[in-house]
């Protein structure tokens, strides 16, 4: 279970190799320092910081985001290191915030790489700071703990750092500040919106406001995948009150690709003039009755945007919901032991009847608590249920299920949707109440369809799995295909081994690859070399200025690469590029889906770690892996498939194969 930290209080950390996840709600930096048993800061070469964003046993992220994750080992620290501060600061000379008083409370939780949430801290009562230590792992007789510390600096990284021993705390403060101005200047921008909407041009700014339903309270949450599946809005969502997976666009959420919790954040989008629109009215409702739910009942400039706001806002009210029903059961377990306890420390109850009588009361309060708690959980998932129904059907292809009938009259798009649904989300409290998971287009970080056994309780055997993630795979390209216009999105396959050959047949007979996959290690990597070249082309001309300058007959649109079966094929240098891609295509238009049992890369150690990492993993299995960016829930992801039997597959990638032929819709 959990551990929920308050200031000060510490947590046993079972194992050495963890993952640190932080959400802010506003791009924040985060590093950590190693200290020695002084608890002091030996030198600039003890910090993980942006600009050296890796040290023994210690990576931390590269740029300031609103969720971060931190690999840490504890056995692979340098000798001397007894402890492991992780820090929080918000970026100088950026618009943005300069105090944490004025953004959510920042959220921290360790885990492990399983995914396993092991502590979780959320910092509160900030005002004029702007750098905190939000938590230490420390070593205790040869035991690994971690602590809640929350101790906030009104002067910045500088004082921090400075407070740990560090002589050249200033000269290195400004060098991170430096580094993180010089990583969003790297940022490669979103592609503008399509002039075809006015509407949807002044709402189509790539930051983010609020989604549509009213704030209930700060999240403190995925990745964004995280991932991921990927990360959390402070102004977002609406009134029943919830959680956190690792989803979102999560992340996610995070939303990771070690199988962890993928944060997803949730969106808000920037107001460039006037607000957007208000949702549509509900239609009254009878006495003493709720609201009957309306399709679109959020705020939004198109009827797309407010689908997509209503779909995180079920999400949110589940995640809150069962968190609020959760806490009511757990304080009313921990009543009754208080209550029972208290009547056998009292040796008059043992007496005639009088314990008896006790012990009958504290189990019917239990009762009586607990039923009240799932009343109202009931009356909620109720509301959500009815307004699943209104809101399923009318959700356009790219937020559609496989079985919607959008898909059998589908059509080639005109533009690029702002979502695309990879699979369900359902919490064990009501099985059947399928939250579509949905994550922003343009993809900002690759996907990891995990052929492994690790971490499922299916009963498929290996080669099941395998065929099931392929299956996953072919479903995950097709509905990304179909969602962007014709020629704007292009799909390369390589299959070293030749083992999928029948799996994506359907992509091949349709017509929708430019070629076929490549087999056999040569041809894998002339694929791998054509797009990091790709990537290196269009990232010198973006840094440079000279977009312009690319050559006329470059292909602007966006790329996926489907690897299946790695690392068979893949030699050292094809890995290299291969993790190349997973970290530097998503800006640029390339982005990456890997089909692979980790366990079969194990030869490479932690050398991979990073590519996992920088992957949103879904599971072609229901499988509980995910966080929802608000309390943490896990909740368990089904991968969107076509039903058995069905057709439609094959129907959209036909339309799709000849809308690029004829290059209409």
């Amino acid at each position: 279970m959990t551990a929920e930290l308050v200031r000060g209080q510490n947590h046993p950390v079972p194992g050495t190799r963890l993952e640190i996840r932080v959400s802010a709600g506003k791009p924040i930096v985060a590093g950590a320092t190693l200290c020695d048993d002084r608890r002091k800061v030996r030198g600039t070469s003890w910090v993980a910081h942006p600009g050296a964003p890796t040290l023994p046993g210690l990576e931390v992220s590269r740029q300031a985001a609103a969720d971060h994750r931190l690999a840490v080992d504890l056995g692979a620290l340098p000798d001397g290191a007894h402890q492991v501060n992780v820090l929080l600061a918000l970026p100088v000379g950026v618009a943005g915030p300069v105090t944490f008083g004025t953004v959510a409370a920042p959220f921290v939780a360790v885990t492990g790489l399983d995914g396993t949430e092991i502590a979780s801290y959320t910092i509160t009562d900030l005002s004029a700071e702007s750098a905190v230590v939000a938590l230490e792992l420390y070593r205790k007789q040869d035991v690994w703990k971690v602590r809640a510390v929350g101790q906030g600096y009104a002067g910045g990284l500088a004082d921090m750092l400075a407070d740990q021993g560090l002589p050249e705390a200033q000269e290195l403060a400004t060098a991170i500040n430096d580094a993180v101005a010089r990583g969003l200047a790297r940022s490669v921008a979103a592609p503008p919106p399509r002039p075809a909407d006015e509407t949807r041009v002044r709402a189509a700014a790539q930051g983010h406001t609020s989604p549509g339903r009213q704030p209930s309270a700060p999240e403190p949450g995925p990745d964004t995948a995280p991932q991921a599946v990927t990360p959390a809005p402070a102004d977002g969502g609406r009134p029943p009150e919830p959680v956190t997976p690792a989803a979102g666009d999560a992340t996610p959420p995070a939303q990771p690709g070690d199988g962890g919790p993928v944060n997803y954040t949730h969106p808000r989008r920037r107001q460039t003039s006037a607000p957007p629109p208000p949702p549509p009215t509900a239609p009254p409702a009878a006495p003493g009755r709720p609201a009957r739910p309306v399709a679109g009942d959020a705020t939004g400039w198109s009827l797309e945007e407010r689908l997509y706001n209503q779909v995180w806002g079920m999400f949110e009210d589940l995640a809150r919901s069962a968190s609020a029903y959760r806490s009511a059961v757990d304080f009313a377990d921990s009543r009754m032991e208080q209550e029972l306890d208290k009547v056998l420390s009292d040796p008059r109850s043992r007496i005639g009847g009088t314990g008896d009588a006790a012990r009958e009361a504290a189990r019917a309060r239990h009762g009586d608590l607990v039923d009240q708690a799932r009343a109202a959980l009931d009356r909620d998932l109720a509301q959500l249920a009815a307004e699943a129904e209104v809101v399923e059907p009318a959700l356009p292809p790219a937020f559609a299920d496989w079985s919607s009938p959008v898909w059998q009259g589908y059509r080639a798009p005109m533009e690029i949707p702002m979502a695309l649904r990879l699979g369900g989300l359902h919490l064990p409290e009501r099985p059947d109440l399928r939250i579509p998971m949905l994550v922003r287009l343009p993809l900002e970080r690759g996907l990891w369809i995990d052929s492994g056994r690790s971490g499922t309780d299916s009963l498929a055997d290996a080669d099941q799995l395998r065929r099931l993630a392929l299956d996953s795979a072919v479903a995950h390209a097709a509905r990304l295909l179909a969602s962007y216009p014709p020629g704007a999105f292009t799909v390369h396959v390589i299959d070293a081994a030749g083992s999928g050959m029948s799996a994506f047949a359907p992509l091949v007979s349709a017509g929708v690859l430019d070629e076929p996959p490549a087999t056999g290690a040569a041809a894998a990597a002339a694929v791998l070399t054509r797009l990091t070249q790709r990537v290196d082309l269009v990232q010198m001309a973006v840094r440079g200025g000279m977009a312009d300058a690319l050559p006329q007959d470059l292909d602007t649109g966006e790329h996926l690469l489907i690897v299946n079966d790695f690392p068979h094929g893949f030699d050292d240098r094809a890995v290299t590029r291969l993790r190349y891609l997973a970290d530097e295509g998503p800006a640029v238009g390339v982005h990456l889906m890997l089909v692979a049992d980790r366990e079969d890369a194990s030869e490479y150690g932690p050398l991979l770690d990073p590519l996992w990492r920088a992957l949103l993993r879904l599971t072609p299995v229901p499988e509980d892996h995910l966080a929802d960016p608000w309390v943490g829930h896990a909740w368990t992801y089904e991968p969107s498939l076509a039903p058995p039997g069905s057709q439609v597959l094959s129907h959209v990638l036909d339309r799709v194969g000849a809308a690029r032929r004829t290059g209409s819709r």
